[in-house]
């Protein structure tokens, strides 16, 4: 077994107490509490905060809330793998193999998802595991802005080639990550070099960031829950 850690903030600028906004009667956070219980992966789901809101309500949910953050580790600027570490070290779990990082506003993973995901990294004994998602256009074919009044490609490689042919990329989903614990704790800001991915379908990879983004989850959710 091993460790889920929930980052989740107060704080956030574009929507206000988003990591505990109401989403379908619910606290948002209470989703990723739950899925990570119904997995059935953790010894322990610890959720990183810096605010006793938010602990009071994910300890509601059934998840530890054994410290609170320093304010100096949850501003916009600081990197995700540092609050995990910061966790790892506060709760003594070095020698835990594995550490799921899992975000507090994900309502749309499932727990297949999870389950897939820990037995990929395992099975080819990768460092870290990053969920992903496909891109709606690709960024090959990107303009970008030249002066006030006119655009151009961002690159010239593929200004002329057929959308099937451009090389396929994907994004981050924003839903969750796995890391071998011994390479996290040697984090350098790089991604590790024996890096693979969990592919969740576009759909179902809102990264809530705006009000827009959070009822369109919302009505996604409420679509596949009907």
């Amino acid at each position: 077994m091993t460790i889920c850690i929930i980052p989740a903030r107060s704080g956030s600028k574009r929507i206000k107490n988003k990591n505990i906004k109401r989403f379908g009667g619910k606290p948002i956070i209470s989703y990723a509490i739950q899925l990570a219980r119904s997995s059935g992966l953790f010894k322990r789901i610890v959720v990183s905060t810096d605010s006793h809101k938010i602990s009071k309500i994910a300890k509601q949910y059934g998840a530890e809330v054994p410290f609170l953050r320093s304010k100096k580790l949850a501003n916009d600027f600081t990197p995700v793998p540092e609050v995990l570490i910061d966790c790892i070290k506060k709760i003594s779990s070095q020698t835990t193999k594995y550490h799921f990082c899992l975000y507090p506003t994900t309502t749309l993973i499932l727990k297949k998802d999870l389950l897939n995901s820990f037995k990929k990294i395992k099975k080819i004994d990768f460092d870290h595991l990053s969920s992903v998602t496909e891109y709606d256009a690709s960024p090959y074919r990107a303009f970008r802005f030249v002066g006030k009044n006119r655009i151009k490609f961002n690159s010239k490689k593929f200004s002329l080639t057929r959308s099937q042919d451009i090389p396929k990329l994907c994004r981050d989903s924003g839903a969750f990550y796995i890391y071998k614990t011994k390479s996290l704790l040697k984090y350098n800001r790089k991604l590790p070099m024996k890096t693979t991915y969990y592919f969740i379908d576009k759909y179902r990879s809102i990264d809530i960031d705006t009000e827009s983004d959070f009822k369109f989850a919302e009505f996604i959710f409420k679509y596949i829950n009907k």
